[in-house]
């Protein structure tokens, strides 16, 4: 597709805010609800943690992984609703916990 005037680049662009958009504007709308949400259970965690006595030191740890985790969830599931296709970073994510799991036996 050649771009010679400035009328064929607008339509180009129209093409795909009408393809796209919904999905960007869903996968923003998600992606702020999402953090929210995360942001609620990781203080929910923290204060569980608290009422529990557990130490500072994995209080921290513990806190900090589950954030990690949620959000790397997050982002999988935002990536595919914009169309990511999501098996080989899912591939990828698995090799890296066989690998962290043996290291830690």
């Amino acid at each position: 597709m050649e771009f010679t005037d400035l009328g064929s680049i607008i339509e180009l662009l129209k093409e795909f805010a009408v393809t796209y958009g919904l999905k960007l504007i869903g996968a923003v709308l998600a992606l702020i609800i999402g953090l929210w949400i995360i942001k609620i259970i990781t203080k929910g965690f923290a204060r569980l943690m608290d009422k529990k006595d557990v130490s500072v030191s994995l209080r921290s740890f513990l806190k900090t992984g589950l954030n990690i985790t949620l959000k790397v969830l997050l982002a999988v599931s935002i990536a595919t609703m914009v169309g990511v296709p999501m098996t080989s970073f899912v591939a990828i994510l698995a090799a890296a916990g066989l690998a962290v799991g043996l290291a830690l036996s």
